[in-house]
């Protein structure tokens, strides 16, 4: 069974997190958060560096850099995530806060797994899991115990919240200064 850690290492929840977790379940929370925290995230991680992400002061966060399903161009999301003990990896829940369809991040995933995250000011590059059958289960048991409202945005829906699996990998290589995602759609030929 995999074990997962907060940021602090502590089980004690952060100043304001209950009545953070008593808001997100609201309905309005759930047509406004999927406008308003990534956008200010996106904003606080550029203005730092990379080190700060302002939703991570209520649970841990990371950058995903993942290649688009459809686009093929780098698509950066902040989320909230599930770190793993010993720095292996992190769990992602695609919850949508609630929502009806999966994010879009968890198509851009699945299409193509690799992909990198910014964690605490660190890029790793990363490969991507969706989890399935008693594994998923353990994670989904985890991920209740993490961050309770999930309970909620999952019986808000109809589908199955998708759960990924991020583990660390080798960097691709390649000449010095060569992005890791394509700028823009590769060219078709014919």
């Amino acid at each position: 069974m995999t074990r997962f850690r907060s940021s602090r290492g502590t089980p004690r929840p952060r100043p304001g997190v209950r009545l953070v977790q008593k808001v997100s379940v609201t309905p309005a929370f759930a047509r406004a958060a999927p406008h308003l925290v990534p956008a200010l995230d996106r904003a606080v991680h550029r203005l730092t560096g990379g080190k700060v992400l302002l939703s991570a002061r209520l649970l841990p966060g990371l950058v995903l850099t993942a290649t688009g399903a459809r686009s093929g161009r780098a698509r950066r999301t902040p989320l909230a995530c599930m770190p793993e003990e010993g720095g292996r990896g992190w769990v992602l829940i695609g919850s949508n806060f609630g929502r009806p369809g999966h994010p879009a991040w968890t198509a851009n995933l699945l299409a193509h797994p690799d992909a990198e995250v910014s964690f605490e000011g660190v890029d790793i590059p990363v490969t991507a899991r969706l989890l399935t059958g008693e594994e998923r289960a353990a994670a989904w048991k985890a991920a209740l115990a993490f961050w309770p409202p999930y309970a909620a945005y999952q019986a808000r829906v109809e589908r199955e919240i998708r759960l990924f699996r991020l583990s660390r990998r080798e960097p691709a290589a390649g000449p010095a200064g060569t992005p890791r995602f394509p700028a823009s759609p590769p060219p078709t030929s014919g």
